[in-house]
């Protein structure tokens, strides 16, 4: 959660009426709240980032090595993610 994306979620915003069917190949992780208004205003709602991280803290529980250990590792997948993308 704390890593996720919000590219798809703001692409929910502009797809059109027909275009519906698009949505099940979008990446809505991040959202958490979506509403459109009768005049086409759009507003999105995301994960707090801060606050996912703070509970994983919290989670560990006095692990803080363990916290550190996972954070690392978190980190190393998302560089290979990265270098997989380009």
């Amino acid at each position: 959660m704390a890593r996720c994306k919000a590219n798809d979620a703001v692409k929910l915003a502009f797809l059109e009426e027909g275009e519906v069917e698009e949505i099940d190949s979008l990446d809505l992780t991040a959202l958490t709240g979506f509403k459109r208004t009768d005049k086409g205003a759009v507003e999105i709602q995301l994960v707090d980032r801060l606050t996912v991280l703070k509970l994983l803290v919290e989670l560990a529980g006095g692990q803080e090595e363990k916290a550190v250990e996972f954070f690392r590792a978190w980190e190393r997948k998302a560089e290979e993610g990265v270098q997989e993308e380009t």
